[in-house]
């Protein structure tokens, strides 16, 4: 199992953004490190909060018109999708492939889609306010 600990080298230059990959990175540790008993609600808080942090950089790419809006609304689609089928393995009592889950391909995705959507996104943004 993989764990990630946000350090300044992880910021993409947009405080909200940045404060929310600090978080889900804590979460994503949470979840590897919970006991079976604690996963389910982890990972409830970990899906829950995602949705709030991807909603959040979409209305960011709404207001600034991205370019790529599609491609990064159309990837977070499909990590929520993920998640809710994960969750269901969960609620099958299958806790150690959720647990594989985020503690191995959650923050593989996460590098690679910090270094490029999310860098893209907050450059593209930062230049329209500036």
């Amino acid at each position: 199992m993989s764990t990630l600990t946000w350090t300044p080298d992880l910021s993409v230059g947009v405080d909200f953004m940045d404060h929310d990959h600090e978080e889900f990175l804590a979460l994503v540790n949470a979840c590897v490190a919970a006991s079976d008993a604690d996963l389910p609600a982890l990972f409830d808080r970990l899906y829950d909060h995602t949705v709030a942090h991807f909603a959040r950089e979409e209305a960011l790419m709404e207001q600034t018109g991205f370019f790529a809006i599609d491609c990064h609304k159309g990837e977070h689609g499909r990590v929520l999708a993920e998640m809710r089928r994960f969750r269901a393995h969960v609620d099958k009592g299958n806790i150690a492939f959720a647990r594989a889950y985020v503690g191995d391909q959650v923050p593989q995705w996460f590098i690679l889609h910090r270094n490029t959507m999310d860098s893209a996104t907050a450059a593209f943004a930062a230049r329209q306010v500036a």
